[in-house]
């Protein structure tokens, strides 16, 4: 099938597609400050730009969405279209997201993971669940990377 747009309104669409301030990261950074928790954004010095970085407890939250960072889960799946394009393209995220997972632990960073599939959808946790699995994260510590993905 051929794509319906002409390749300027395909790439302008493309471009409205946001990398921050993403409803999901919003939930989240809402769900820890009303815990009393603080935390910088989008950290330019850091590899990737920790979606949300807590100096405090050496600490990094990555939002990540399961299409646009191949989740092995339910919500994920594969464009039927352009298969090739999009195979480079999320395998190639995935590479970087590992690369930039080792640099963060290799600075002394602890890392937690939140995939888009513990926020929304048929499989989600409910928001409680969640906060309580960051707030202990946190505050415990121990751990130096963890996931938080929905139930299946």
């Amino acid at each position: 099938m051929t794509d319906v747009h002409t390749p300027a309104i395909r790439s302008k669409n493309m471009q409205a597609v946001r990398n921050r301030n993403t409803k999901p990261e919003l939930l989240v950074r809402k769900l820890l400050y009303s815990r009393g928790f603080r935390f910088r954004l989008n950290v330019k010095t850091l590899p990737a730009k920790p979606d949300i970085v807590f100096p405090k407890y050496r600490a990094i939250i990555l939002v990540n969405g399961c299409f646009w960072h191949g989740h092995d889960c339910l919500v994920f799946k594969w464009p039927k279209t352009r298969t090739e394009f999009w195979k480079e393209k999320i395998t190639g995220n995935q590479q970087r997201d590992k690369r930039n997972l080792r640099d963060l632990q290799a600075d002394g960073w602890r890392v937690l993971t939140l995939w888009e599939c513990a926020l929304k959808g048929r499989y989600k946790l409910p928001l409680d669940v969640i906060a309580d699995l960051i707030e202990n994260w946190l505050l415990v510590g121990g751990e130096t990377s963890i996931e938080i993905q929905g139930s299946f």
